[in-house]
């Protein structure tokens, strides 16, 4: 991210809320809900942070299941410490690296078992005096009678400890515990004076090979620093406290070295004043928060809404020190000043809505974020699909990295040099890799070659069609020739007999079990999902697939049996992430997240409308159960967004937005050009549907618009009304 682009929008962003009313600026962070998406399977973190950073400084639980992949669930209430990288969102669990634990007197060493103090250092949180907001945390520890508070800078932490009165307090540095399936290789700290510790720690998990370096400056010297012994590598830091004395830790964390730590430290937290922090940081997300702004919205809506946005902004993560340098995906330190290297790439799931969102919202920081994809290219030999801490752990299925980055190049954002994405672009689908090789061979992934082949090979197809964009961008004329056939391999499994995509062997046979059904993860051609939802797997490809099935009419008449299909997921060891079913649509997991808009794509959008209004009511609400599915990283919130606004990029880097019907009376979005304004004319719980549109007060007969239509500013109005029409 360039420095002096940022500046500049912010000095013409504040200039336009400063002249374009006297209303006072909304506070629009006291909207968002952190706990929503903290209980059922959300997975989100709770804690401190601030948008985009490296570090999220939040309570670290005793239980380590899969809904603790953030390190936090609603359900229950241990805390063995507060750590300072997390998750959110995920369907895995790693980090939660470098663990501070304040506790009063003796305590036993360990993770501990729920109920019984006796088995470890950590304590019960009294979550009825939790405090949760953007960029603050605090609990109490009813255990030792401690209040805990913290805040964050982009790559620091922040900690504010309250004692009672105890000649045995102390805070334990705990670098053991990691999260989930993290495993600890190489563990070290220090005392390098009597307020200061460093260290680092090395681990191995979804993130292998993964180093974090750290400073934490404490704000009384301590009186003694004790690793509890040779190989658990916790370490006792001794205080005398008063009754009501608060003790401050800072922190600051690298990928790179204890060098990159102390520069990080030196530049954003040495001289910060913790309350001064929690300020900025609010601050910060107010900024971020604030680019789309809404109205006409209900209570609810708006709790929602800003917690959508909230969330989308917890990642991709900073991953470079202030000087720019970072740790490449070939474990090599790398020099990149001036810019900003992100991690945390959960691709098969961000490159659907929230990355394409964050081309309108965020154009100053998707050069960065794309020429991180470029650059982990050149270390690691292809585009990254889910690239955590330096290692891509090949999560999911495809090659996502290839759709974001054609994206991002399809739609000019500046910063990014084209033909060196398309050389990283080119690499990555002529890879043999996850199934590239049979695709080349066969034509199509067969079942006895690949494993979720039909999965693999319609995203490596929507993959294609993405870079089929950027060739056709650059005059490739042989590779787009090449790119627009390959899209097409996703028809070699669609079985006319059975109406579905269908297992094909390397000899062309059928899977003679097929049984639509089944989701299965045991020795199946789909992932995460059956035949039902992979049919509709083709948001580049819809007219194909309406061939498939013999014309618009029976398309539509299929379309409509999958939302009122049996809800029934047959099959061994079904993943519970198949889940906000509605028929066998399946709004908790991605491959269903376009085919709603479908109907608006067939000439049909008052069926779409129908279904939007119910996954936004049904699917989406304030309580800590408040996703349908996981919330990763941040799609799940880009998807209520986006449909809140009315549209949605079905097509991956065709800079098309398929209309489907806004949520709201009024929505500004910030852009480039100024504002863009979406109007909702007319609506009541009657007339609920889409009568005609217009773009700056021209009425548009198409069922799209573009990127460039929005980034420019301008006003696209919804007349609306009771009649089920095809307004275009």
């Amino acid at each position: 991210m360039r420095t002096t682009k940022l500046l500049l929008l912010a000095v013409v962003a504040a200039l336009v809320a400063g002249c374009s009313s006297t209303t006072p600026e909304r506070d629009y962070a006291a909207l968002v809900n952190p706990k929503i998406g903290s209980g059922g399977h959300g997975h989100v973190f709770v804690g401190a942070n601030v948008p985009f950073g490296m570090t999220q400084v939040g309570p670290t639980s005793i239980t380590q299941e899969w809904d603790w992949c953030s390190g936090y669930h609603d359900s229950e209430n241990s805390v063995i410490g507060f750590s300072h990288t997390h998750l959110s969102g995920t369907g895995c669990g790693d980090l939660f690296d470098v663990t501070l634990m304040p506790v009063v007197g003796e305590v036993p060493y360990g993770r501990g078992r729920l109920g019984d103090y006796s088995t470890g250092f950590w304590s019960e949180a009294d979550r009825s005096q939790e405090i949760v907001e953007p960029g603050y945390y605090s609990v109490p520890l009813t255990r030792y009678g401690i209040v805990a508070e913290m805040t964050a800078t982009e790559r620091g932490g922040l900690h504010r400890y309250t004692f009672p009165a105890s000649q045995e307090a102390a805070i334990i540095l705990d670098l053991v515990h990691g999260g989930c399936w993290d495993r600890p290789e190489d563990l070290y700290a220090e005392a390098v004076s009597d307020t200061r510790v460093e260290g680092h720690r090395h681990t191995y998990g979804w993130a292998n090979f993964q180093k974090v370096y750290f400073v934490a400056e404490f704000s009384k010297p301590f009186e003694s620093f004790e690793p509890v012994d040779e190989n658990n590598y916790y370490y006792r830091i001794n205080f005398s406290t008063t009754e009501g004395e608060q003790i401050g830790v800072k922190v600051a964390l690298s990928s790179t070295s204890i060098e990159g730590a102390r520069k990080n430290f030196d530049a954003e937290v040495a001289a910060a004043d913790f309350d001064t922090t929690r300020k900025e940081a609010y601050d910060k997300w107010n900024q971020e928060i604030r680019k789309i702004r809404i109205e006409g919205a209900t209570p609810e809506q708006e709790e929602i809404f800003y917690t959508a946005m909230y969330h989308m902004y917890v990642a991709p993560s900073l991953f470079s020190d202030v000087d720019g340098t970072y740790r490449g995906a070939d474990q090599e330190i790398h020099q990149n000043p001036g810019h900003d290297t992100y991690t945390t790439f959960s691709l098969w799931d961000t490159y659907r809505a929230k990355l394409p969102l964050m081309t309108i919202t965020h154009p100053e920081r998707m050069d960065d974020i794309t020429n991180t994809m470029i650059n982990i290219c050149e270390e690691q030999g292809w585009l990254p699909i889910w690239h955590l801490w330096a290692w891509d752990n090949g999560c999911m299925v495809g090659s996502p990295g290839i759709i974001a980055v054609a994206d991002a190049v399809a739609k000019g954002i500046e910063g990014i040099d084209a033909e060196r994405a398309w050389k990283a672009i080119y690499t990555s689908y002529m890879h043999d890799m996850r199934g590239g090789k049979c695709r080349k061979e066969y034509g199509y992934m067969p079942n006895d070659l690949q494993a979720e082949s039909i999965a693999h090979d319609m995203e490596f197809a929507i993959a294609d069609a993405a870079a089929l964009e950027v060739a056709l961008k650059l005059g490739k004329e042989a590779e787009a020739e090449y790119l627009d056939e390959r899209s097409h391999s996703w028809t070699n499994y669609f079985d006319p007999s059975v109406g579905f995509v269908r297992g094909k062997s390397s000899t062309g046979q059928w899977r003679e079990d097929f049984n639509p059904f089944n989701a299965s993860r045991i020795a199946n051609e789909y992932c995460e999902g059956n035949a039902w939802q992979y049919t509709w797997l083709v948001p580049h490809d819809l007219d194909r697939l309406v061939e498939c099935f013999g014309g618009v009419e029976t398309t539509i008449e299929r379309l409509d049996g999958l939302f009122t299909a049996d809800t029934k997921m047959e099959g061994e060891d079904v993943t519970p992430d198949i889940s906000g079913l509605i028929g066998q649509y399946v709004h908790g997991n991605e491959p269903s997240h376009h085919i709603i808009y479908f109907y608006t794509m067939l000439g049909q959008p008052w069926k779409g409308a129908d279904l939007l209004y119910e996954v936004m009511d049904t699917m989406y609400s304030t309580n800590p159960d408040g996703l349908s599915g996981n919330e990763d990283v941040g799609q799940m919130s880009a998807w209520y967004v986006m449909t809140t606004l009315g549209f949605y990029p079905v097509e991956p880097a065709s800079g098309k937005y398929v209309l489907g019907v806004p949520m709201v009376d009024r929505a500004e979005v910030d852009v480039e050009g100024g504002i863009f304004t979406v109007i909702r004319d007319g609506y009541t719980e009657e007339a609920r549907y889409v009568q005609s549109v217009e773009l700056n007060g021209e009425p548009i007969a198409r069922n799209y618009i573009t990127h460039e239509d929005i980034i420019r500013g301008g006003e696209l109005r919804f007349v609306m009304g009771t009649e089920k029409t095809k307004w275009y």
